[in-house]
């Protein structure tokens, strides 16, 4: 049984990152770009105006206040009328290529008169207001290195840049498939014994956050022919994930339905709680991750073994959410021997992270996963944290910014 980083280790040095296809530019968003993007031309293409104002000859603004001769305008998108002459201006406007003979741009609020002649009011410096070529990028220079995930700034850069057609990882399919007689699809009206298939959703939704691709393969029932129909069909996607049948009771036919089927096991349970009995093997290249079927180590075995690998597939460089330190309000108690994740409400308290328990930690609760915002690490040797203790956490989800005081 591997620890819980070992466990990480063996699935990430398992994967690899899937084929790469082609995608408009706005597609890109949130997808990894696959190969290195040079500029093919300087940004800007040419000296301009960064304000609205005049082009001048600082030479000619030495003595303040001073009346130049305005002789001629060049618009946005326009092309230049002429020369700026000594005790010149000619008017500009921002993003305007600039004029020989300038040097400087006076914006329009430190001048004063309109017509034929303008005011300088206020000290010129040479240079002052002007975007040059290549100021921003410079041709050949690499504006987005592979590897990197496009954001809207990334967006931004390649459509600058007239690429319109952008090099990314391919998403990953993922066949998600929910074990167990005692389960009922969503809309099917509850009874006692029976539970509505919750897994799939949770599942398919943690999958789609992380920028992949869910395949829904419905309930298999408790026959290796249900089993064994459902996961053909599921192993046909990049990844296959399987919630609950993988402990070792009678029904429990997930592990071995899939070595029938070819899947090999790299390894089964972790030192983790919850989410001990979880299931890791290959099938090819194809990651097989079996889970337990209780929701809460459904979703915390997803965010620890799951997505890390998914993110691996897709092209992510950083695939590991950090851990970072807290203090923990509540004492917390655990039987040695197994890393423990503690659901917990993280707040920022004068600058410092501050976990307290969501609620009742049994796996059967599932609303402590639903107020939970952050996952504590208790490590293998504690039996009680002391509150006030330092701790290990890394936070769900993405807005960070959002943690109230």
């Amino acid at each position: 049984m591997p620890t819980f980083e070992e466990a990480r280790r063996i699935i990430l040095d398992r994967v690899s990152p899937l084929g790469v296809e082609r995608v408009g530019v706005l597609e890109s968003l949130g997808r990894v770009i696959a190969e290195e993007i040079v500029a093919p031309w300087d940004m800007p293409l040419c000296d301009n105006s960064a304000m609205d104002g005049f082009a001048v000859r600082a030479a000619d603004c030495s003595a303040i206040p001073v009346s130049l001769r305005v002789t001629g305008y060049i618009p946005a998108g326009g092309e230049v009328c002429g020369a700026v002459e000594p005790g010149c201006a000619i008017r500009i406007m921002t993003g305007a290529p600039l004029p020989p003979g300038c040097d400087a741009v006076v914006p329009v609020e430190e001048t004063e008169g309109s017509g034929e002649t303008v005011t300088v009011t206020a000290p010129v410096t040479p240079r002052q207001h002007i975007r040059f070529r290549g100021e921003d990028v410079a041709t050949g220079e690499v504006i987005i290195p592979a590897g990197t995930l496009i954001r809207p700034p990334e967006i931004s850069m390649l459509a600058s840049f007239g690429k319109a057609i952008v090099p990314v990882y391919r998403k990953a399919r993922v066949a998600i498939l929910s074990t167990g007689d005692e389960l009922i699809e969503l809309g099917e009206p509850p009874v006692p014994g029976k539970i509505v298939n919750s897994n799939t959703l949770s599942l398919a939704a943690a999958v789609r956050d992380c920028g992949a691709e869910p395949v829904i393969l419905g309930i298999a029932r408790d026959n290796r022919e249900s089993h064994r129909e459902k996961m053909t069909e599921g192993l046909r996607a990049d990844a296959l994930i399987t919630s609950a049948g993988v402990s070792a009771g009678d029904r429990d036919l997930v592990r071995d339905v899939l070595a029938e089927l070819g899947v090999e096991q790299v390894f089964w349970k972790v030192d983790i709680k919850p989410g001990g009995p979880t299931a890791f093997g290959m099938h090819g290249t194809r990651p097989v991750f079996s889970l337990p079927g209780n929701p809460v180590s459904t979703m915390v075995t997803f965010e620890e073994f799951a997505r890390p690998a998914l993110l691996k597939m897709m092209g992510h460089r950083r695939v590991l959410k950090p851990f970072v330190k807290a203090l923990l309000k509540e004492e917390a108690r655990k039987k040695p021997g197994k890393i423990n994740f503690l659901r917990v409400q993280v707040t920022v308290e004068d600058g410092t992270y501050v976990a307290s328990t969501s609620g009742n930690q049994h796996t059967g609760i599932l609303k402590t996963m639903v107020r939970a915002n952050g996952l504590v690490v208790l490590p293998s040797e504690a039996s009680v944290v002391p509150a006030g203790s330092e701790v290990e956490m890394h936070l769900l989800g993405s807005d960070v910014e959002m943690l109230e005081g």
